[in-house]
């Protein structure tokens, strides 16, 4: 019973649980349409239950009493789920699964013009990788960060934007799929990818380095793990800003490389 527990929300959200519950429901109606590959079917259910696990169970419970657990937390919601959520492609899946009144309601809102220039903007990739690192960046700041922590609709803000980012990065930068296969060239995505990483090391290396405690939040609120001491709370969440969040953007270029050899016969027919 005790495992059962765990999966309990430590903070219940009814928006996230209904967003994913209704992205689910669209998924598994696309999915009865399209048909498409298992691993495909795979990625997606990696990244859409990945995101519930860490952001409604007792997991929460940690992330928000010790820094090292909130740091991998935000690994999951700004890498490693988004990051299985585009690389299963799932926007036609999804489209596939709604109601007719749905479609048109997306249609119409793709279509606006004010839309068609957002996506322009955010489809930059500067501004996606500006956005992508300079978010994580804004929280992290030990202000902001104090204050996120303790304000629950900020802390929803911020972890909603963690998503909402990497959901956008990722799906700039990874293999797209065959019928969009020439709207970002090869080397364009790897550039994006390697540009975020020298970012992230710095930031958990001045972390990781620090001769004090940057976020007093988890020591004044109560720490999870008694026998941990703050600093080294604090070296562990550097460390994973540092090695795991990069090593995503290292996967990601393999993916592309990956991608481009297995289509020789498109770049000899140039």
């Amino acid at each position: 019973m005790e495992v059962f527990l765990w999966f309990v929300p430590w903070e219940e959200s009814i928006t996230f649980i209904a967003v994913i519950s209704v992205v689910a429901i669209l998924y598994i109606n696309g999915c009865a349409e399209c048909h498409p590959p298992f691993r495909q079917k795979l990625y997606f259910w990696v990244g859409l239950v990945s995101l519930y696990i860490v952001s409604q169970t007792q997991f929460e419970y940690y992330s928000e009493h010790e820094f090292f657990m909130h740091r991998l937390q935000h690994v999951v919601l700004h890498h490693f789920a988004p990051f299985f959520i585009a690389l299963s492609r799932p926007g036609a899946i999804l489209f596939a699964g709604m109601p007719l009144e749905g479609k048109r309601w997306i249609r119409t809102i793709l279509q606006s013009r004010l839309a068609q220039q957002l996506l322009a903007i955010v489809c930059q990739p500067v501004i996606a990788v500006i956005l992508f690192d300079g978010l994580i960046f804004f929280w992290l700041l030990p202000s902001i960060h104090f204050i996120a922590m303790i304000d629950w609709r900020l802390y929803r803000v911020m972890n909603w934007s963690a998503i909402i980012t990497g959901l956008m990065f990722w799906s700039l930068v990874l293999p797209p799929s065959p019928q969009k296969s020439a709207y970002r060239s090869a080397g364009c995505r790897i550039a994006m990818m390697l540009a975020v990483i020298p970012p992230q090391i710095v930031v958990g290396a001045l972390i990781f380095f620090a001769p004090q405690e940057l976020y007093p939040i988890y020591t004044l609120c109560g720490r999870a793990f008694t026998h941990l001491d703050p600093l080294t709370d604090q070296q562990i969440g550097g460390l994973i800003m540092w090695i795991p969040a990069s090593m995503m953007s290292v996967i990601g270029i393999m993916l592309v490389i990956s991608n481009e050899l297995r289509q020789p016969k498109r770049v000899m027919s140039k």
